[in-house]
C-alpha cells in the first residue's frame, strides 16, 4: 500500500479568532452547504480574497454533553497494543511478563497465587465475584459518584471464533493494589501489572462525561458564496473512569475528546475578532508502517493468528530478518520482500489474508464439532503438496526472477548478476555460480586499501586494508 501510494494535494483554511483575550481556531468546513476540496493554493487564495475583511459573527452555538464508557478488561491482543504503547514492551516482552504474573509470587502476608488471569484470551468476559470486588474498592476509595450504576461484566460481544474457555485478563485480587504489589515485583512486571489492574478497576467506573461545544461562522464573501468556518471545543465536567486510566495513543491515533480545548463563553450574533487567516497545504499521506501495537491490531481484525500466536509472529518476522524495527516501525528487508514474493508465488491461495483467516475458523468449527478434521485435512493437503512440489522444482527460476539485478552482468562470465546475502549484508553473485565465483559489494562498504612498502622478507607488497573488520 505504502509504494502503490499517490500523494494528493489539498488545502485547509484556518481562521485564528480571539475574544476577551482568549484566541481559538476555526476551519473552513462547508462551501455553499457541501463539503469541499482546495487542490491548490489558487484556489485557497481565492477562498481568502473572498472573505477578507468579512466580520466573523457567531452564526449558531450548539452544546451538548458527551458520554464516554470506560473499554473493556484487557483480551491478549489489546494487552499487548496497550503495553507498547504505554510502556514501550514488546510483544514478546509483554507475555514473558504477563506468565510470570500469571505463575505467581509471594506478596508479603498473602499466600503465593497467581496474581492475574490466563493472559492467551480473546474474551472480555469476567467473573462476577471479581466485579464486585473492583466496585467494592471504587466505592470506598473514590466515592459512590464514580462508580458505574450497574456491574459491567462484558460477557457476549466477542468477535466469531473467540476463546470463551478463559476471562478477560484481570487481577486475581482487585484489592491488591500495584502499589501493595510492586514492592515484590520486578520492575516489568511491576509496570504490567499496574496496567493490568488499572484497566480493569476502570471497567466499572462510571463514563467520563464532557461538554462540547460548538460554534459556527457563517459568511457571505464577495463573490456571494457562503463559507461555514466551524470551532469545536471540549470541557471535562466529570472525570469518572478517566482519573484512573487513560488509553494510551500513538501517532496516527485519531484526535479524542480529551484532547480538544475549550472554547470562550459566546453566543449567537456575538462578534470575534479575526486575527489571522491561514491557507495551509497538506498532501495526503500514506498508511503508516506497523508497530507491534497497530500490526496486532490488524492481525486480530483480518482474524490472523490466535492469543497464542500474536507474539511469535511478531518475534518471527524479526528474528529471521524478515522486518526491521526502526523507530519502532516495522520495515520490509530486501529478503523479507524476495520471501514474501517466492511464497505468494508458489503458493497463492495460502499466502492470502481471507484464506488464512477462513482457514482460523474451519479449525474453530473443528473444534466445535461440526467438521470432522481428517475431512478437512483431504481438503486442504492434496492440493498443498503438488504446490509444494511443483514449488520445489521451480524455486530456484523463480528466485532467479526476482533477484536478478537490473543491468548487471558478471565481468568475468558476462552471464546476469543475481542479489544475494551473507552476514554484512546484500551483495551481486554471478548466476553462473558455482562454475562462476564472482562477486561485487552491494550493501557492504566497499574494501579500501594503500600500499604501505614491500615486506623486507618476502618482498611482497604490504597493504593497509579498511574493511567489515
Amino acid at each position: 500500500e505504502i509504494l502503490a501510494f499517490t500523494p494528493e494535494e489539498d488545502w485547509s483554511i484556518v481562521a485564528l479568532l480571539a475574544k476577551d483575550g482568549q484566541e481559538f481556531e476555526a476551519k473552513l468546513h462547508q462551501v455553499d452547504g457541501k463539503a469541499f476540496t482546495l487542490p491548490d493554493e489558487e484556489a485557497a487564495k481565492g477562498v481568502l480574497n473572498d472573505v477578507e475583511d468579512r466580520p466573523f459573527i457567531v452564526t449558531e452555538v450548539k452544546r451538548r454533553e458527551r458520554r464516554k464508557n470506560p473499554f473493556a478488561p484487557f483480551t491478549t491482543s489489546t494487552l499487548q497494543q496497550a503495553a507498547a504503547k504505554r510502556l514501550r514492551f514488546s510483544a514478546r516482552r509483554t507475555m514473558t511478563t504477563a506468565q510470570r504474573l500469571y505463575e505467581g509470587v509471594e506478596i508479603g502476608s498473602r499466600e503465593s497465587a497467581g496474581l492475574i488471569t490466563y493472559m492467551r484470551t480473546d474474551s472480555t468476559r469476567v467473573a462476577a465475584s471479581a466485579v464486585e470486588q473492583a466496585r467494592g474498592w471504587i466505592e470506598a476509595e473514590m466515592g459512590k459518584s464514580y462508580l458505574a450504576p450497574s456491574p459491567r461484566l462484558y460477557g457476549g460481544k466477542q468477535q466469531k471464533g473467540a476463546q470463551e474457555a478463559h476471562e478477560a485478563i484481570r487481577p486475581t485480587d482487585a484489592t491488591l493494589h500495584p502499589n501493595e504489589a510492586k514492592n515484590f515485583l520486578g520492575p516489568d512486571e511491576a509496570a504490567l501489572y499496574e496496567l493490568i489492574w488499572l484497566r480493569f478497576v476502570a471497567s466499572q467506573m462510571a463514563p467520563a462525561v464532557y461538554d462540547t461545544t460548538t460554534l459556527d461562522f457563517d459568511l457571505t464573501g464577495v463573490t456571494g458564496r457562503r463559507y461555514l468556518f466551524r470551532a469545536t471545543g471540549s470541557v471535562v465536567k466529570f472525570q469518572g473512569y478517566t482519573r484512573l486510566y487513560r488509553e494510551a495513543t500513538e501517532s496516527g491515533d485519531h484526535r479524542r475528546l480529551d484532547d480538544l480545548e475549550p472554547l470562550p463563553a459566546l453566543e449567537e450574533g456575538d462578534a470575534t475578532d479575526l486575527k489571522s487567516l491561514q491557507p495551509n497545504q497538506h498532501f495526503t499521506q500514506p498508511p503508516p508502517r506497523f508497530s507491534e501495537a497497530s500490526l496486532v491490531k490488524e492481525l486480530e481484525k483480518l482474524g490472523i493468528g490466535r492469543p497464542s500466536t500474536y507474539a511469535q509472529i511478531i518475534s518471527t518476522i524479526q528474528d529471521r530478518g524478515y522486518v526491521e524495527a526502526e523507530k519502532g516501525r516495522f520495515f520490509p528487508t530486501p529478503l523479507g520482500d524476495t520471501v514474501s514474493k517466492l511464497l505468494v508465488r508458489v503458493f497463492p491461495n495460502i499466502f492470502d489474508v481471507g484464506f488464512t483467516s477462513r482457514m482460523e475458523g474451519e479449525l474453530d468449527r473443528v473444534e466445535e464439532g461440526e467438521v470432522r478434521w481428517r475431512e478437512l485435512l483431504q481438503e486442504f493437503y492434496p492440493p498443498f503438496q503438488s504446490q509444494l512440489e511443483a514449488g520445489k522444482n521451480q524455486s530456484e527460476d523463480i528466485i532467479k526472477q526476482l533477484l536478478e539485478a537490473e543491468g548487471e552482468t558478471c565481468d568475468v562470465c558476462g552471464r546476469p548478476m543475481l542479489v544475494r546475502w551473507n552476514k554484512f549484508g546484500r551483495f551481486l553473485g554471478c548466476s553462473g555460480y558455482p562454475e562462476c565465483q564472482s562477486t561485487r559489494p552491494l550493501d557492504a562498504p566497499e574494501v579500501q586499501e594503500r600500499l604501505l612498502g614491500q615486506d623486507p622478507v618476502s618482498d611482497l607488497p604490504v597493504l593497509v586494508r579498511v574493511g567489515p573488520y
